[in-house]
């Protein structure tokens, strides 16, 4: 028999991309898929392409969840504690909302609001030292879309101490799904298509995590919701603590990643395209020192719903779990 798995809030964009992966996953069995309002229909009805998996949205309820040995929480944004609480001990858990991620109380009431619940372990394999506690954890707390793809290519050179922890600047784009299946206005077809615009500029809930993450200390984080479904390209730029160049960059990040099955510093020359990520866990980066001024310049691509959701969850599953950590997950895009 296989480990039985649960996917709360299995409707949103991130729960179907869950869904997708857990289904093809070699030990992984779905037992429960829940959703809100669509609680009784069948999961095609609201995601087509998985009509093969035969499953129906139970209601999001602690007994729709008995019999899973572990539970995916892909909800919003401050929804996650109050069911993690009614579950039992036993339970393992990753959630891919903000609840747990934040290690400072303060923080999360200025970026978030209400009271904080507390704080996972962090679910970025990457990181030094995160992989053990991972395994070792029995709660996670996923990362944030944005944040992954800032963290990979930010944290290792303020690590090195080749990057300015006081002095980093971060213009990222994404794809729509990364605000919700939700209805609003401003996600319409015709209101996004041939446009691009900054959102929460300046105050966006992922700063404090992403400072948590890399060690950064001075961050200006600039969105930009992009005309594209899926996909983050992030723009990392911060001013170098002494005299480096492309090659010393990339060498830094190149070390960090040795061996890493989900991250690629690409070949000299190739830049990061969103769509070669596409599908997969993957992430690519690239980097070099800008010739004006001197500013060490990372970009970054990723899934927002793969390495920015589900598929980075599942990763932390495989670890949690004691499976081979790519099971069931692929670093390869698909494409056009």
């Amino acid at each position: 028999m296989g480990i039985a798995v649960a996917v709360v809030g299995a409707s949103g964009y991130a729960g179907g991309e869950l869904l997708r992966l857990l289904g093809a996953h070699p030990t992984f069995d779905i037992v429960a898929a829940t959703a809100h309002r669509n609680a009784g229909a069948p999961v095609h009805s609201v995601h087509p392409h998985l009509v093969s998996l035969g499953l129906t949205f139970a209601p999001t309820e602690p007994a729709a969840l008995a019999g899973a040995d572990l539970v995916f929480l892909a909800l919003p944004h401050g929804e996650s504690a109050a069911l993690a609480a009614q579950l039992p001990a036993t339970t393992r858990i990753v959630d891919l909302g903000a609840d747990f991620r934040l290690s400072d109380a303060a923080l999360w009431a200025r970026y978030y609001g209400g009271t904080h619940a507390g704080t996972w372990t962090y679910g970025l394999p990457e990181l030094p030292g995160q992989r053990e506690l991972i395994k070792q954890a029995d709660r996670v707390a996923n990362t944030g879309c944005y944040a992954v793809a800032t963290t990979l290519a930010l944290a290792p050179l303020i690590a090195a101490g080749v990057a300015d922890p006081d002095d980093v600047v971060v213009v990222a784009s994404s794809g729509t799904s990364g605000a919700g299946r939700n209805l609003k206005a401003h996600l319409l077809a015709t209101e996004v298509m041939g446009d691009l615009s900054g959102y929460k500029v300046g105050a966006h809930q992922h700063v404090p995590e992403i400072k948590q993450a890399t060690g950064a200390r001075g961050l200006s984080f600039t969105p930009i919701l992009a005309p594209m479904p899926r996909g983050i390209l992030a723009t990392v730029t911060a001013r170098p603590t002494g005299d480096i160049d492309a090659a010393g960059v990339r060498a830094v990040l190149a070390a960090a990643y040795d061996g890493e099955p989900f991250v690629t510093v690409l070949p000299e020359g190739a830049w990061p395209h969103t769509a070669a990520t596409y599908g997969s866990n993957a992430a690519h980066l690239q980097a070099t020192v800008d010739i004006d001024s001197g500013r060490i310049i990372v970009q970054s691509a990723i899934d927002n719903l793969g390495k920015g959701a589900a598929a980075q969850a599942v990763q932390c599953a495989n670890l949690m779990c004691g499976l081979p950590e790519t099971a069931g997950l692929s670093a390869l895009g698909v494409a056009p």
